[in-house]
């Protein structure tokens, strides 16, 4: 805060001038007009790098940051990632052949991992240490200091008003009730300084800190309270500086993987068993606790009241059933945005969609391959995509590129659809392929895609012959005599529901789930800094900063009057309130021109 030239810190010169004076003569020139043009000095190299790290460590540049930080993350809500989401990414690529790459040129799919987003990252980090660390040191200097000494001229601040020393005497008497005659006998200099102490008492019980002083023969109290803003304000940078160091420690040491299941199956929470493993630059797979995670049931609900949201999604739940290694299993349940929390990690569910069972003999009836194979949802309705492949068994390589549609309908252009994304009318059909599926040179490749370049098309498209279409429970022949497929009704072999009708499909193809499990040892701390955020930010914005004076002030005619006022430190529209309330609490509600004591 800035004093003015006649406040008592001002040093005084032997002339009676202050600096302020001097100063403003030395720009004049001898005349008191404009002096000479000021010459600044050049910046040099470190010169601007002085510059360079104040103007980076500025509140204003960490906020800037801190806006900038959260832009730079709006990328990441609106293309798939490959840490949380690597088939969308696939699919974005299969979907947008020209835009993908560009995007992936800019690290659009990797955001959060970006060389731009490290960089903001970063500079809010460095911003938020050289903006805190001193202010911390500045503030801890503050609170060891003494309030400041009272300005000579009151009358210049908010809220001054006077109180009569008559008015606070005859309130004394009032309260002083074994000895009402005591303050009749004082001087006015031990009346006066009797209305300091006690002002100088009920500030102190109001929270203040207080100093009395006395200059000229003019006792004052100066008081100040509402450092708790700015030790709130340092609360919130530094917990915010710690959410930044915890959210790095964790994705340093975390992992986050992901792992389709379909009902039925398992999952073992080691490195090989998932579809996509994104660990942490720190991370050691010996941390992997290899517990097993079975999917029961994926139940899921669809609104059927609504005729304007027939088909929407209501609810998904996924039980699955956990066993440690050596332990009993456990029941639970995932929801979407209700993660199950199990050894030290978070279960996510992803998706999900359906997983048709499909079995494939040879010519004499053997089975050479029988699996649920996941289908990627095309739309809302589910229509989904999936591809077969049966490297094993037949006389050529088989592949497949099939479409379920659960509630099968027909487009007046006689191509199939789905009408309802629940199980109604399934219909898969399937186009077959023969040849090399390109899985024997050991080159990895998608289970979701097929590259029928080296293969021959047997069915579907331009080859004459109609897709093989198919409903829970039927077999069809292969083309060629290869043998034959059969699209499995999963509630017949479970044994279903006895009671059910003979065209009730509800429970004839398995569902699948698309779980992402998130370990992140930082999270509790994150919490923490959450907690510490609000609270600062809190303090920071509803506790004043506020200092009050009270002089008793002797006037040329030698009476004396009690002065009030009061000066913030910031924004504070209660602060002239607050200066008057205090005056009628220390000198009664007499505050006139009135008698005065001399």
């Amino acid at each position: 805060m800035s004093r003015p030239d006649d406040h008592i810190d001002a040093p005084v010169r032997d002339d009676g001038s202050t600096d302020a004076a001097s100063h403003l003569r030395r720009a004049q020139g001898p005349e008191g007009g404009a002096g000479d043009t000021v010459a600044q000095p050049k910046l040099g190299f470190v010169g601007w790098l002085r510059f360079a790290w104040r103007q980076l460590t500025s509140m204003r540049t960490a906020l800037l940051l801190l806006l900038l930080l959260a832009i730079a993350a709006v990328p990441g809500s609106l293309v798939p990632q490959r840490s949380s989401d690597p088939n969308g990414v696939t699919q974005y690529f299969a979907d947008n052949p020209d835009l993908a790459p560009v995007l992936d040129g800019f690290q659009m799919f990797d955001v959060y991992t970006s060389a731009w987003f490290s960089a903001v990252y970063l500079l809010l980090f460095v911003s938020l240490i050289g903006c805190v660390i001193p202010r911390t040191k500045h503030h801890f200097d503050a609170l060891r200091a003494r309030p400041p000494r009272t300005p000579v001229r009151l009358q210049r601040l908010a809220g001054y008003t006077e109180g009569s020393l008559t008015a606070f005497e005859e309130a004394s008497e009032d309260l002083d009730t074994r000895s009402p005659s005591a303050s009749a006998t004082r001087s006015p200099a031990e009346a006066a300084d009797a209305a300091i102490a006690a002002a100088a008492t009920q500030l102190k019980q109001a929270g203040y800190r207080v100093e009395r002083y006395e200059l000229r023969g003019e006792a004052s109290v100066s008081a100040e309270r509402g450092y708790l803003r700015e030790t709130g304000n340092l609360i919130f940078h530094t917990a915010l500086l710690g959410v930044l160091v915890a959210v790095g420690i964790g994705g340093g040491f975390g992992f986050s993987g992901q792992r389709v299941v379909v009902e039925g199956q398992s999952f073992v929470n080691t490195l090989a068993a998932y579809d996509s493993f994104n660990p942490g630059r720190f991370f050691d797979d010996t941390r992997l606790d290899p517990y097993r995670l079975s999917l029961e049931e994926l139940d899921a609900v669809y609104e059927t009241q609504n005729q304007e949201a027939i088909g929407q999604p209501i609810d998904f739940t996924a039980r699955v059933n956990v066993q440690a290694q050596g332990g009993e299993p456990s029941e639970g349940v995932v929801k979407v945005n209700e993660p199950l929390r199990v050894h030290g990690t978070d279960v996510y569910l992803l998706g999900n969609g359906y997983a048709p069972t499909i079995t494939v003999r040879d010519p004499d009836g053997n089975v050479v391959f029988t699996d649920s194979v996941p289908f990627l949802p095309q739309d809302a309705n589910l229509t989904s995509i999936g591809v077969v492949k049966v490297p094993d068994g037949l006389a050529d390589q088989l592949g497949m590129v099939g479409f379920l549609y659960p509630t099968q309908t027909t487009l007046p252009s006689g191509a199939y659809t789905s009408s309802y994304p629940d199980l109604v009318y399934p219909v898969l059909t399937l186009n077959v392929y023969q040849g090399d599926l390109g899985i024997d040179g050991g080159t990895p490749t998608s289970v979701y895609t097929l590259d029928p370049s080296t293969m021959e098309q047997l069915t579907g498209g331009s080859t004459g012959v109609d897709s093989l279409e198919l409903m829970p429970g039927d077999t069809v022949d292969l083309p060629n005599g290869l043998g034959t497929i059969t699209f499995e009704d999963v509630s017949a072999k479970t044994g279903g529901d006895p009671d059910a009708a003979d065209d009730d499909f509800s429970h004839s193809v398995s569902r699948f789930a698309s779980f992402d499990i998130h370990n992140d040892p930082s999270q509790g701390w994150v919490l923490v800094f959450a907690v510490l955020i609000v609270g600062g930010l809190l303090l920071s914005l509803f506790v004043p900063r506020r200092r009050i004076w009270v002089k008793a002030a002797r006037r040329p005619d030698g009476t004396i009057v009690l002065e009030y006022a009061g000066l913030a430190r910031g924004e504070d529209p209660g602060l002239e309130d607050a200066v008057a309330a205090f005056a009628d609490k220390h000198a009664g509600t007499a505050r006139d021109d009135g008698p005065v004591v001399k």
